[in-house]
């Protein structure tokens, strides 16, 4: 079993995955639990925010900690 170094990880990075993280996660769980209440709507825009929040994650991450 490998273990991983993450000791060169900056605090400003691990806050920033942490946030969106949690974002993305959360816009996803919503996003499915209104399909499920039959709220099609709701369900597609918290869906596209979660989709939204991955890509603004990823372009920050590459602009700023790259």
């Amino acid at each position: 079993m490998e273990i991983t170094d993450v000791s060169n990880v900056s605090a400003g990075l691990f806050v920033t995955g942490v946030i969106f993280i949690l974002a993305i996660g959360s816009f996803l769980s919503l996003g499915v639990l209104r399909f499920f209440q039959q709220r099609k709507g709701q369900g597609g825009t918290y869906l596209a925010l979660s989709a939204l929040s991955l890509v603004a994650m990823i372009w920050i991450v590459n602009t700023w900690f790259a």
